[in-house]
């Protein structure tokens, strides 16, 4: 079972085996009713009598095996079975099955919310906050933090009684246990500033505990609550207090650096003075990774001060003549930063900047060139005087930024440098082939080289640069600003003077991006993914929150609300707000739909003779509609089922698949390819599979794009599919290809547009055939239900005792389909006549038809 193969054959016979006294063993056979429970749920009732009957063990760890298992098995029918076993163990007398039924009320409350309310499971998990064992009081907030954060109305709220029992047990529990408990603590507010500092009096102990997750959520809580704090000296202390363990998650591997490096980020946003001592614990070393000397960078910029300066410049010095490029890049941006954040260190960030360009290194030129030209901005009419120097590297510039900036000081203080017109002419001769980028700034800068020396040669030029961007180029932003340009100058050269050469604001440093409501929002969130994405949980993720019950009027006209709980990739239900613990299955709700992805590589090779590009995972959509035909089935695909149809909605073609997986491993990476068919059927969008989890499925919609993929040869209906996901190997498989999928819209005739169509093909091109199990039971829904399929009525006669109807299709290219339909209602078999141009598709047509009419 844990390689993959499916043993869900023998589930009778190890179900039998439940009964054994020896533990090891009961623990397998629960293992394998976890896995396949699922696929097998009225086997899985067997099982419940042993559930019950274990639950009341002598043993607790059987007890407490007993009602975890229930609680994994997410079939309704057992669900019914765990409420009395489930009761019974939140008041057993052992702490170590309280503590695991209180998890399994979270478990069930994702099954079935009305069941936990009703019996009152919510009661008795508010109630173990009191137990005198601090693990079953950590598992009881874990468990209720899980719950409201999937359900709409207040479900836990920590009372100021509460409050006290909670701080008491944080001493005493494992440091999982702590981390539950402190992340609840910091959705607290705090009475006073009274009540904040005894809190933070009894978390500040937490802040020396060896695991990080701990110290992170110590620190979340006392930031929170130093907001409400009035006094000076004691806000004062605990920034002291805090710096020490916040430089100790330095010392950790490389990757808990980096998270911790994300949340200090934050954290000297809103508090600088924290970490303003420590500056020379985020120097880089030699062995740092690149993420990590990224990220200490920033911090560094963020914490530069007149005061340390100079050490700073040293080290983004030392920085740029390193070996790694963008490293090297960042260090010199950073050195423009500092020199924009503090205008006191201005000239000394210039001078360093002055020396790396005197080292002729070329990409430490241009972004040198790239941060003076914000230094400019920063302080117009000040440093202007090493214009010269950078000139003289004007002919190394190869990236259109350092370009782009380079022209810019050239057109911004044209009349200082005597030969700007010779200068900006260098770069006009490679004018249509540069970035839209570069052509943009040398667009603005001969005209203000023009306005500033309006002389013959800037004269000449402007005219070349105006013909450039209107006549001779496709993009039209370029075109739309010389066209204003062009008139302004034409019409009043004073007004256009007015307009590009007016003064420009200075700008500001930007080392502090975040806005403050952000800002506040991830340091409620530190220790969580959000503080790592610098993003606030709703934007990567959403989880749908139960909705209110009936009889709740208070809640009544509560939507359904979006909550941020998790990564969008890769993790189910995990919840980032809570640094470990437990995870549940819990309904995605669909964000907004993202930017098309880049397709990926093809990874599959030339499967089957297959040409057509991979299509990218993506995010679900869930189609509804009968049951799929199964093309893959799980036995073959080593646990995972494949069903899929073809079908056209709204005039488009989609691939309706299904995937079961059967297995006990998550599954992820679909991908799909199509060969070669008669339609040149092939994918013509991203295939939207998220990770699918042991024991569920997901339904999706693949638009369909037709004459891709063309094979050769006689027409036939085959479909060849190939599916690969990252954990097995390619499945191959046949699907049928329904020709009325490919009936258009467009399909419907005149009475003589029909006659004259049916008349001027010649009799070879007219095919009948009897479909002998076919019955017409009425005309009229006949006629309906081979329209919804884009076979539309054109006529009816009587012959005899039988009804002849006359109808017309049309598939892409513009092929008609001219078809009578003659029948008995009520009696089987059908006969179909169809006079087509097309004379090669007239077995599919017929297959279309018969299963039309079946």
């Amino acid at each position: 079972m844990t390689v993959g193969k499916d043993v869900s054959s023998l589930f009778t016979d190890v179900v039998n085996c439940m009964q054994t006294e020896n533990l090891e063993l009961k623990k397998l056979v629960y293992l394998y009713l976890i896995n396949y429970a699922k696929s097998q749920p009225d086997l899985a009732i067997l099982a419940v009598n042993t559930f019950v009957k274990d639950s009341q063990d002598p043993n607790p760890l059987i007890r407490a095996l007993a009602v975890r298992t229930m609680g994994c098995i997410r079939v309704d029918k057992i669900t019914e079975y765990l409420c009395d076993p489930l009761q019974r163990c939140l008041k057993d007398d052992d702490p170590y099955v309280r503590k695991t039924a209180a998890i399994c009320v979270a478990k069930l409350y994702d099954i079935n919310a009305e069941l936990v309310e009703d019996r009152g499971f919510l009661e008795a998990l508010k109630d173990l906050i009191s137990d005198n064992n601090p693990m079953v009081v950590a598992n009881a907030v874990a468990a209720l933090a899980e719950i409201q954060d999937s359900s709409t109305r207040p479900i836990f709220e920590i009372t100021s009684h509460t409050l006290s029992k909670l701080l008491t047990a944080l001493n005493e529990c494992t440091e999982w246990g702590q981390v539950f408990i402190l992340d609840s603590l910091s959705r607290y507010k705090a009475a006073d500033a009274r009540e904040a500092e005894n809190i933070v009096e009894r978390v500040t102990p937490r802040l020396q505990h060896a695991n990080c997750a701990v110290v992170l959520s110590a620190v979340k809580i006392i930031l929170l609550q130093m907001e409400l704090i009035t006094s000076t000296d004691v806000v004062r202390n605990l920034c002291k207090k805090m710096a020490p363990p916040l430089v100790t998650l330095l010392s950790a591997e490389p990757e808990i650096q980096y998270v911790a490096l994300r949340n200090i980020n934050l954290i000297v946003q809103k508090r600088p003075t924290i970490l303003a001592h420590e500056i020379k614990v985020f120097f880089c070393k030699y062995n740092d990774p690149i993420y990590v000397k990224m990220e200490k960078l920033e911090i560094m910029i963020k914490l530069a001060s007149d005061r340390n300066i100079d050490q700073v410049l040293l080290e983004f010095k030392e920085y740029a003549t390193e070996v790694d490029v963008d490293f090297v890049r960042k260090a010199v941006r950073a050195i423009g930063r500092c020199a924009i954040k503090l205008e006191r260190a201005a000239e000394r960030c210039i001078s360093v900047l002055l020396e790396l360009i005197k080292i002729k290194v070329n990409y430490v030129v241009q972004e040198a060139i790239i941060v003076i030209k914000d230094i400019f901005r920063r302080y117009p009419n000040t440093y202007e005087s090493i214009i010269a120097t950078l000139c003289e590297s004007l002919d190394t510039l190869d990236e259109p930024e350092a370009k782009a900036s380079m022209i810019w000081i050239i057109g911004e203080y044209a009349e200082r440098i005597d030969n700007a017109d010779e200068l900006l002419e260098s770069f006009l001769e490679t004018f249509p082939e540069e970035p839209a980028l570069v052509q943009l700034q040398l667009l603005t800068a001969t005209v203000k080289l023009f306005l500033k020396k309006p002389t013959e040669g800037p004269q000449q030029m402007i005219q070349a640069v105006l013909n450039n961007a209107t006549v001779e180029t496709d993009n039209p932003d370029l075109r739309d600003r010389a066209y204003i340009y062009w008139r302004l100058l034409s019409t009043d050269p004073e007004a256009a003077k007015d307009v590009v050469l007016a003064e420009k604001p200075v700008i500001s440093d930007d080392s502090n991006q975040l806005d403050s409501s952000l800002l506040d929002d991830l340091l409620a969130n530190i220790s969580t993914l959000s503080s790592v994405y610098h993003k606030p949980p709703e934007a990567f993720v959403s989880r749908v929150k139960t909705a209110p019950r009936a009889d709740d009027e208070e809640f009544a006209d509560t939507a359904e609300t979006g909550y941020s709980e998790s990564p969008s990739q890769g993790v189910d239900g995990a919840s980032p707000s809570s640094s470990a613990g437990t995870s549940s299955n819990v309904p995605v709700k669909q964000p907004a739909a993202p930017a098309a992805p880049a397709p990926m590589p093809d990874l599959l090779g030339d499967l089957m003779g297959m040409d057509n590009s991979i299509v990218p995972v993506d995010e679900p959509t869930a189609p509804s509609g009968p049951p799929l035909p199964v093309l893959l089935p799980s036995t073959t695909g080593q646990g995972l089922q494949i069903s899929a149809q073809l079908v056209r909605r709204d005039g488009q073609i989609f691939y309706d698949i299904s995937f079961d997986n059967g297995t006990q491993t998550v599954l992820d990476g679909f991908m799909i390819q199509f060969n070669k068919n008669t339609f040149g059927l092939a994918a013509g969008g991203a295939l939207q599979v998220s990770p699918l989890q042991p024991g569920t499925s997901a339904r999706t919609l693949l638009p369909m794009v037709a004459f891709q993929n063309l094979s050769p040869g006689a027409p036939s209906s085959l479909l060849q599919v190939a599916v690969k996901n990252n954990q097995q190997p390619v499945w191959y498989f046949n699907d049928k290809i329904p020709m009325h999928a490919f009936f258009g819209e467009d399909g419907k005739m005149e009475r003589t547009s029909f006659l004259e169509a049916w008349k001027s093909l010649p009799d070879d091109n007219e095919f009948s055939k009897e479909f002998p199990s076919s019955v017409v039971s009425s005309i009229d829904a006949t006629v309906e239900h081979l329209a919804a399929s884009n076979v539309f009525f054109i006529a009816k006669r009587k012959n005899s005792n039988k009804d002849v109807l006359y109808m017309s299709a049309k598939i892409p290219r513009g092929i008609p389909f001219l078809i009578e339909l003659t029948a008995a209602v009520g009696v089987p078999g059908v006969k179909c006549a169809v006079k087509t141009p097309n004379k090669e598709m007239v077995a599919l047509f017929f297959e279309a038809m018969e299963s039309l009419l079946k």
